[in-house]
């Protein structure tokens, strides 16, 4: 093992994606994605809502061109699919097609919560109960072609589940009183356990359809994104209240997480916390160290740090993408999602994830 963690770090040194081909064949039957935009790879494009990608330069280095990914290329997903030996991306649920499905599907659906009612003003989405519901769909279909669903339980105990949810239920909810009357009800510290309380529960029926290896994705510091450095910011310092918020969530998360893994009554699941927060605030403190040159602006946007208006139908966005942290006004460049899913898939940083890391949950 140590001699393995020493070539992992050699390789991670020079190229900080680990490759496929280390990892070797695919480590899990399937893969099954819930989450926002961070992670949408199609399922909002045919709703009706400002919350797609649709269009160019979204996809702008992705292989066949823009697909509903609010990124210029990969996401997270997409970057863990191939470390986890697919050989495919992992499709979107509203694309899927029966044959698909028993390699896992994506749900995750830009400006989607936790509460039902997050991301509503931005229009049609998919919140993380109606991905439950879409997924419970899926097993049924994977019980048909299994035949049964004793037998659909056993395959998908064996799956890899990523979850993130979070950060629209601050940036499109409780932060904007103008629409959502959160703030006024509860307190940012009432607000975080009211939504911790409700992750718990939806965390809880996921487990009650099979998950049992899951991972469950911290919130980034969304008060650095461009929208909100362009709102709030003079001097390009990150904003402060919003990252307290985002903290208290992550601190109550990670609080979770130990909770579901010394439950007894969940002994054969294991749950991981992926701690994105203070990755990506390594990469905005020290960007040259990483590969970055410019952290405090979009790629792809107009106005102040290219953030107060997002990435719009075919704008030039910036030439050397691989030196911005940030895509467009809320999420990151493909470059940054390559380091984020090498990270937490192995982690040589114990930091980065919690209790351990992804290649490890998948082991069990």
């Amino acid at each position: 093992m140590e001699n393995y963690h020493k070539f992992v770090m050699i390789i991670l040194s020079y190229g900080i994606m680990l490759p496929t081909w280390v990892v070797g064949k695919q480590q899990v039957p399937c893969y099954f994605i819930f989450g926002d935009s961070l992670v949408d790879n199609g399922n909002n494009n045919h709703l009706v809502t400002f919350a797609k990608a649709t269009y160019l330069p979204h996809g702008i280095d992705f292989k066949s061109g823009p697909t509903g990914r609010f990124c210029n290329g990969r996401n997270f997903a997409d970057f863990t699919a191939e470390l986890l030996g697919f050989t495919r991306h992992i499709p979107p649920f509203a694309s899927s097609n029966r044959s698909e499905i028993l390699l896992g599907l994506n749900y995750a659906s830009a400006a989607a919560g936790i509460r039902s009612e997050t991301g509503r003003h931005l229009g049609d989405r998919i919140t993380f109960d109606e991905q439950l519901v879409n997924h419970e769909m899926t097993i049924s279909g994977i019980s048909y072609i299994l035949g049964g669903f004793d037998l659909a339980s056993t395959y998908l105990q064996k799956c890899f589940y990523h979850v993130g949810f979070g950060s629209n239920d601050y940036l499109n909810n409780y932060f904007i009183s103008s629409v959502y009357e959160t703030s006024t009800t509860f307190t940012v510290e009432e607000f975080t356990e009211a939504l911790i309380n409700q992750y718990r529960s939806q965390i809880l029926k996921l487990h009650t359809y099979g998950a049992r290896k899951v991972a469950l994705h911290g919130l980034g510091p969304i008060g650095c994104t461009p929208y909100e450095l362009s709102r709030h910011s003079t001097n390009d310092t990150c904003v402060e209240y919003i990252n307290t918020a985002v903290q208290l969530f992550n601190h109550q998360l990670n609080l979770l997480v130990d909770e579901l893994n010394n439950d007894t009554s969940l002994q054969d699941a294991k749950f991981i916390y992926l701690n994105f927060y203070d990755m990506s605030m390594e990469v905005i403190q020290q960007p040259s160290a990483f590969g970055f040159r410019v952290v405090n602006r979009a790629c792809c946007g107009m106005g102040l740090n290219n953030g107060a208006v997002t990435c719009l139908p075919f704008e030039v966005p910036c030439p050397d993408r691989n030196k911005y942290f940030f895509w467009d006004a809320y999420h990151g460049t493909e470059a940054a999602n390559k380091i984020a899913s090498a990270r937490t898939y192995i982690a040589l940083n114990q930091s980065d994830v919690y209790p351990f890391d992804i290649y490890h949950l998948v082991q069990l």
